[in-house]
This record gives structure tokens, C-alpha cells and sequence, in this order.
């Protein structure tokens, strides 16, 4: 726990490193112009769609026309969009994820090694084709989780608890791959994610959890989901700090237990006994030769009589 406690507070620290704020624009830039592009095209669509599939629905269309008639007839075209919003954030957040882990995590690996480990060797147990792919993997694991737990939303309180449980494993997947593809070799790499699974899941879903705060802002008022695709790049650009700051802590505590490890195993060779060095086979004993071969036929008789 103490090592847990002291990543996360030096994460937050280097999270207001101007570098690191500079590197989260990449992200913004590259999701917020997707997430426009979107909006423009599908966003009018998507919101008709919902509506007709809520129209079409008879308990619910008549739900909604009792709510409309004491809040206004576009509470229903609000709830639409709120409906859409719903859908498209989970998107967002595995993107934005992504992203964090392939462009900003190795620059925050690579500054935090220099400064803190500057020694550790580097072993290369994980190239970034494997972790793209790896991620890709594991954010469709994420959104088939979301879809199978979809009706689950609808339960009070579910709703937020399960989102983060499922955002916070797969920080923990995505981060805890990037943090030590550069400096652990495979075996190394495995062994510590296993080892520290509870511990490197636990802090995936305080991420989780903490990913959950911009999407309060929705709650503020109606007004805010008319120019929803321009409020999006907003919340888009919270959600990269919170996973830069994710990157950050995943790093300090894995490259943490990593140098531990190297440590320990050094001090074991220390300590190892020494195995003792066969004898040298060119070597022959004084014994084997007889005096004769040794001094000479001269030589006097040692084992006779004077």
C-alpha cells in the first residue's frame, strides 16, 4: 500500500509538468475532430432514430407523454439525446484509452525512467504492435461487457458502478501492458502482472471511477446537450488527463516493482556459491612420472638401497 500511496501522489505531480500536459493534446486532437466529424454526420440521425424506436415502444411512449406534458414537449427530444450521449460515451472512452496508451504512455514511460530509474536496462519484452494489438483486443472485450450489461443500467445505482468496473479493468490491461513493454522482458512482464494483479486493478478502477466525474456534467442542464458534439471535446480532453494521469501512475508503481525485482535478483547471485573450477586437463601430477623421465637415466634409484 505504500508503494500504491506513493505512485499516485508522484503521479500527480508530473501530471502538472507542463510537458505532459502539452503531450495530452495529441489525443484531444485527434478524438475531438473524430468525435465532430461524427456528430455532424449522425448526430440528427442518431437522435431520430432513438426517438422512433422510444415512439414505437407503447409503454414507454406513454411514460414519456405524461412526463412531456408537465415538463414541456422537448423533454422528449431531450431524452433522445440524452440516450445517445449514453451510448456514444463508452466509444469515447475506449478511443481516448487507446490513444493514451499508444502515443502518450510511451513519452511518460521514457520521462519517468530517465528521472527516477535511470539505470533500469532496458529489455524490450514488448514491441508496439503487440500492445496496439493487445489493446484493440481488450477494448472489444470492454464493449461487449457493456453491451451484456446495458439492461443492468437501468437499475438504480448500477449505473454507476458498473461503468467503472469495466473502464477500471481495462485501464488496468491497457496501462499495466505499456508500462512495461519497454524495460521488462516477457517473463518479467508476466510474472509482475500476475503477481500485482489486485493491486494494478484496484488502481484502474480509482480511474474508472474518476472517468465517471465528466460525465456528470450532462446533469447541469438541457442546455448543454444542443451543442453536445462541441461539449464532448471538452469532457474529451478531462478524460485524456485522467488517463495521462492513469499512464503516470501505472508507470511509477510498475517500473517501481520492476527495479525491485532486479534488485532482488542481483543480491541472490551475490550471495550464490561459486561452483569450483575443474582441474586443468594439461596438468599432469608429479606423482604419475617415474624419477627415470624426470632427472635422466642418470638419475640415481630413490627406492634401493645406497
Amino acid at each position: 500500500m505504500k508503494l500504491l500511496f506513493g505512485s499516485f501522489w508522484r503521479a500527480v505531480a508530473y501530471s502538472l509538468h507542463p510537458r505532459v500536459i502539452a503531450l495530452s493534446l495529441l489525443p484531444l486532437v485527434v478524438a475531438g475532430v473524430v468525435t465532430l466529424a461524427a456528430g455532424y454526420v449522425f448526430w440528427e440521425s442518431a437522435i431520430a432514430s432513438v426517438r422512433s424506436a422510444l415512439d414505437h415502444t407503447e409503454l414507454i411512449r406513454a411514460a414519456l407523454e405524461w412526463i412531456s406534458s408537465m415538463l414541456g414537449a422537448g423533454f422528449r427530444t431531450g431524452v433522445a439525446a440524452l440516450i445517445v450521449i449514453a451510448l456514444t460515451i463508452p466509444v469515447v472512452v475506449a478511443f481516448t484509452l487507446v490513444l493514451v496508451g499508444l502515443w502518450v504512455t510511451p513519452a511518460v514511460v521514457t520521462m519517468v525512467s530517465r528521472r527516477r530509474f535511470g539505470t533500469l536496462e532496458r529489455r524490450h519484452g514488448g514491441s508496439w504492435w503487440l500492445g496496439a494489438l493487445a489493446s484493440f483486443a481488450w477494448t472489444i472485450a470492454a464493449m461487449v461487457m457493456v453491451v451484456l450489461t446495458l439492461p443492468f443500467w437501468l437499475v438504480p445505482g448500477l449505473a454507476l458502478v458498473l461503468p467503472p468496473l469495466i473502464w477500471g479493468w481495462l485501464t488496468a490491461k491497457v496501462m499495466g501492458f505499456d508500462a512495461l513493454a519497454e524495460h521488462a522482458s516477457q517473463p518479467e512482464r508476466e510474472a509482475l502482472l500476475r503477481a500485482h494483479r489486485f493491486p494494478l486493478l484496484l488502481m484502474g478502477i480509482i480511474c474508472g471511477f474518476l472517468c465517471g466525474v465528466p460525465s456528470m456534467i450532462w446533469t447541469f442542464s438541457m442546455q448543454l446537450i444542443i451543442l453536445a458534439p462541441f461539449v464532448m471535446v471538452g469532457v474529451i480532453w478531462v478524460y485524456t488527463l485522467i488517463f495521462t494521469f492513469s499512464a503516470l501512475w501505472f508507470t511509477h508503481y510498475c517500473l517501481s516493482v520492476l527495479a525491485s525485482l532486479r534488485d532482488a535478483e542481483s543480491a541472490m547471485r551475490a550471495v550464490a556459491p561459486q561452483p569450483m573450477a575443474a582441474p586443468s586437463s594439461d596438468l599432469q601430477l608429479v606423482e604419475e612420472v617415474p624419477p627415470h623421465e624426470r632427472f635422466g637415466h642418470d638419475a640415481p634409484d630413490l627406492e634401493g638401497p645406497p
